[in-house]
């Protein structure tokens, strides 16, 4: 078997896995919006970078590439890149930050052969993907979207499958150092923008009818209130953190990826090559 289930919070089994491996690909995160208690970003962003570096080191291996995020970043900057200030708004962007720190941390203790690149990709999409933009395009066909605010605010996003190609060049090099990468597919598109893009791929038409913001956040601490008191018997898809992520400008800049990666997928493609997989009725 080429699988081990486990879990990064497991460092015996952590430990067990990591026999006779040369790479470490980092993915494991949580991740969600709505994720209680909060101490769990924690225990598995952070904890669980301290254990996979642990068991890294009682095996020797040298090489690691993990996935952070731009959340790291903040909202509504301008076109941060990888010299930018941090400013992380959430428990998510905080945890990754100390996660990245963690992993610095244990490269300059003793660099020596050690292959580190942190990789921050923006929101990320694509066909069999279930998170938040698969979200905004199944409201978009299912003919119930709204836009609140005025839809001029543009979204970095990466395809999934550019994001995989990229993790394999980096995977691949030879270089022995210490690197960070936004990863972003350009050109950036405006909310509008993509409404445009899924209502001519599927020939939907959007209800044209904008909600002002500060309707909308109301909406999304109502629902926070809601959440509250359910606590976790029932999951809303609304909160203010969405809608606050939702109407926030959320560029970042990719001058240092493109400089070595060529996408294979442009992104205008892609988000059509997604809608017809996941919307298209064939």
């Amino acid at each position: 078997d080429i699988t081990v289930v486990g879990n990064v919070l497991d460092k015996e089994k952590l430990k067990v896995s990591l026999k006779g491996v040369t790479d470490v690909i980092l993915l494991a995160a949580e991740h969600k919006d709505n994720v209680s208690p909060t101490s769990l970003y924690y225990d598995v962003n952070v904890r669980g970078m301290q254990n996979v570096l642990e068991c890294m080191d009682y095996h020797n291996i040298k090489n690691i590439i993990f996935t952070s995020s731009v959340a790291v970043y903040g909202l509504n900057k301008q076109n941060p890149n990888e010299l930018s200030d941090v400013d992380p708004f959430n428990h998510y962007g905080i945890s990754k930050w100390e996660a990245e720190n963690v992993l610095r941390d244990w490269y300059e203790i003793n660099s020596e052969n050690k292959k580190v690149y942190v990789v921050r990709p923006t929101v990320i999409f694509g066909e069999r993907n279930r998170g938040n933009v698969y979200n905004l395009f199944s409201q978009i066909t299912s003919g119930k979207f709204l836009m609140i605010g005025n839809g001029d605010n543009k979204k970095s996003m990466a395809y999934v499958k550019n994001v995989v190609d990229f993790i394999s060049f980096l995977n691949d090099r030879s270089n022995k150092e210490f690197q960070i990468y936004n990863y972003v597919d350009k050109n950036d598109l405006s909310m509008n923008e993509l409404v445009n893009i899924v209502q001519q791929k599927t020939g939907l038409r959007v209800i044209n009818f904008n909600i002002p913001y500060y309707i909308g956040i109301m909406i999304g601490y109502f629902f926070d209130i809601l959440s509250f008191f359910f606590f976790k018997k029932v999951e809303f898809k609304i909160s203010s953190v969405r809608i606050k992520k939702f109407c926030a400008n959320t560029v970042y800049d990719s001058q240092k990826t493109r400089k070595v990666f060529v996408p294979k997928y442009n992104l205008k493609d892609a988000v059509e090559k997604t809608i017809e997989y996941e919307f298209i009725k064939k």
